[in-house]
């Protein structure tokens, strides 16, 4: 009885990790400590990013990260305005900001760029 409890603690101990990344894909890499807004806005925002990062790729290298980086510069800009939101201090919100401009004229690019070549 002993042994079947030993392999069984096992077998779970070993089960959990692999249990909690594919429930959570990637998020399944984070803990959720709280259920604050900015917790809940975070973890909404970063499933929102993953779900658009998972396309189908074209076979094109230049295309498939191009569309990729849109998707990944939307999520940075979601959450730098989640922090500007909840977030406290000055120099983290006037970082969030500079990221916003930077990404947004990024994206609007890369946009344009897709564009011009059959992304």
């Amino acid at each position: 009885m002993t042994r079947i409890l030993t392999a069984l603690a096992l077998t779970t101990t070993l089960a959990l990790p692999a249990a909690a990344q594919e429930a959570g894909g990637h998020a399944g890499h984070m803990m959720m400590g709280d259920k604050s807004a900015a917790s809940m806005a975070f973890m909404e925002a970063n499933d929102r990013m993953h779900a658009a990062m998972a396309m189908e790729y074209s076979g094109n290298a230049d295309v498939d990260f191009v569309r990729g980086m849109i998707a990944h510069h939307q999520g940075a800009v979601e959450m730098a305005r989640i922090v500007l939101e909840h977030g406290e201090d000055a120099e983290v919100k006037k970082l969030a900001e500079e990221i916003i401009a930077a990404q947004e004229g990024e994206i609007k690019w890369m946009e344009e760029w897709l564009a011009k070549n059959g992304g």
